[in-house]
């Protein structure tokens, strides 16, 4: 019988198991200049290192209609297209969010929320401050290191959006992300939001229905 070296490669396959999808869309066509100058506008105060409007509901603006029926589309899409759901998903709050030049956005996931979105109705600076996913949001108790030449979507501890103008980012909620340090020399500008599904869930016979 041949035996095998310990050195000797197999063959071997990777697959995926499951997969953490975000979704990207562009709405600029959606977006004017006086609805870009009415977000700016906004009252804002300080939020820990950046800037958040006082208002945390600025969808329901009349003013941002157009914004608010783009965002609500791409929402729908996602929940039929990626999630598979029936149920519909529903912006629950809403906010500006400013980063000055030298500011980031530290590390956080969203409470009381299935998906969370960003938009960036405004022009970037540049470089524009990757969002950046990352795997973990906690204490590790081992630490691996991975080594860089062999990452992959397997191994990899996080993941940068590059956004652009118009650009709009869906994500779970419970996903752990920041905001790269702005180093241009403008501000950046985007909104925030998060969302919950409308409709019913579970099942009448089972009684676990319920009506939302």
């Amino acid at each position: 019988m041949a035996t095998v070296s310990p050195a000797q490669k197999r063959d071997f396959t990777v697959k995926p198991l499951f997969a953490e999808p975000y979704f990207v869309t562009n709405i600029a066509d959606a977006i004017s200049e006086k609805q870009v100058a009415f977000i700016k506008g906004l009252k804002m105060q300080e939020n820990q290192t950046n800037h958040i409007s006082d208002d945390l509901y600025i969808f329901r603006h009349k003013e941002l209609r157009s914004v608010a029926e783009a965002v609500d589309a791409s929402l729908q899409t996602f929940a039929t297209e990626v999630l598979g759901i029936a149920q519909r998903l529903e912006v629950t709050q809403s906010w500006a969010l400013m980063n000055p030049p030298g500011v980031g956005m530290h590390g956080h996931t969203h409470s009381n929320s299935l998906v969370s979105g960003s938009l960036y109705y405004a022009p970037l600076p540049d470089p524009p401050g990757n969002m950046v996913f990352e795997r973990y949001n906690s204490y590790r108790q081992l630490e691996l290191s991975v080594d860089g030449a062999r990452t992959n979507i397997y191994n990899a501890t996080r993941n940068a959006v590059v956004p652009k103008q118009g650009d709009l980012v869906l994500f779970s909620s419970a996903v752990h992300h920041y905001v790269e340090t702005n180093a241009g020399k403008e501000n950046r500008h985007s909104i925030a939001f998060n969302t919950f599904v409308r409709g019913t869930i579970g099942n009448f016979r089972d009684v676990s229905e319920l009506e939302l």
